[in-house]
């Protein structure tokens, strides 16, 4: 009789087992059909048709704008009308990574409206995996079709990593974090002629920019298709020009 018992028992048990895994692997799939769902594409028309262009034509746009900013001949956007077309969605025609110094303001400085540009802004403007994510939801899911990686001259966050790097010294808080992410910059540049500053910040303008193109599987597919283009620039304090980097 006790040989029946753990013999039923045994049963049991692996019955008890076989729905578990079932059960599992049944959330599993369920989990992932509902990322897959969150991650499709709209089919609905796009808020902004206008912004419905290719990555050349979203640059020539960009810098077209950069261009009446500059002369200061922004033009007078309807903020107020936009916003119930806006409010079902959006369709940015350019990405921004960009520094947080507050004298960089990408919506002014390319006089865009609301909707136009899909910003990711901090110091140093420099790509991590938060601002990579968020630009990877632009393209797979906003279909942005241009991304420009700004940085600007007198950068803040470049100069205290020379600085620190430099003196040897250890910035307080969390800014050691925006040293590690800028040095490799500031030690490529170290041996070149001209000014320290300059040379570091267009060069941690192009390493990330590189570092966006290479983004796998994302970024770097959308790049290969020519659905995506990736630019630098540097901002002039002086004028607000936009220098596009070769």
């Amino acid at each position: 009789m006790c040989h029946l018992c753990d013999a039923r028992e045994a049963v049991t048990a692996q019955a008890t087992s076989r729905r578990r895994f079932l059960g599992l692997t049944g959330g599993i799939a369920a989990g992932l059909a509902f990322s897959s769902a969150a991650w499709a594409k709209d089919k609905k028309p796009p808020p902004k048709p206008q912004n419905v262009v290719s990555p050349d034509e979203a640059l020539d746009r960009l810098m077209k704008g950069n261009a009446r900013y500059v002369e200061g001949i922004s033009r007078r956007h309807d903020f107020k009308h936009e916003r119930e077309a806006l409010a079902g969605g959006q369709n940015p025609y350019a990405a921004i990574l960009s520094c947080a110094d507050s004298r960089i303001a990408p919506e002014y400085a390319f006089d865009s409206g609301r909707g136009d540009l899909f910003v990711c802004r901090v110091a140093g403007n420099f790509a991590n995996d938060d601002s990579v994510a968020s630009l990877e939801y632009s393209v797979a899911v906003l279909n942005t079709p241009l991304f420009v990686v700004l940085g600007h001259e007198s950068c803040g966050a470049v100069d205290a990593t020379i600085k620190s790097l430099k003196d040897n010294t250890t910035l307080p808080g969390h800014l050691p974090s925006l040293v590690a992410a800028l040095a490799p910059a500031v030690k490529a540049v170290a041996d070149q002629l001209g000014d320290k500053l300059v040379n570091a910040t267009r060069r941690n303008v192009s390493d990330n920019v590189a570092k966006l193109k290479a983004a796998a599987p994302i970024l770097s597919e959308a790049v290969g298709q020519g659905k995506l283009k990736i630019v630098g620039g540097i901002y002039r304090l002086g004028d607000g020009r936009v220098e596009l980097l070769s």
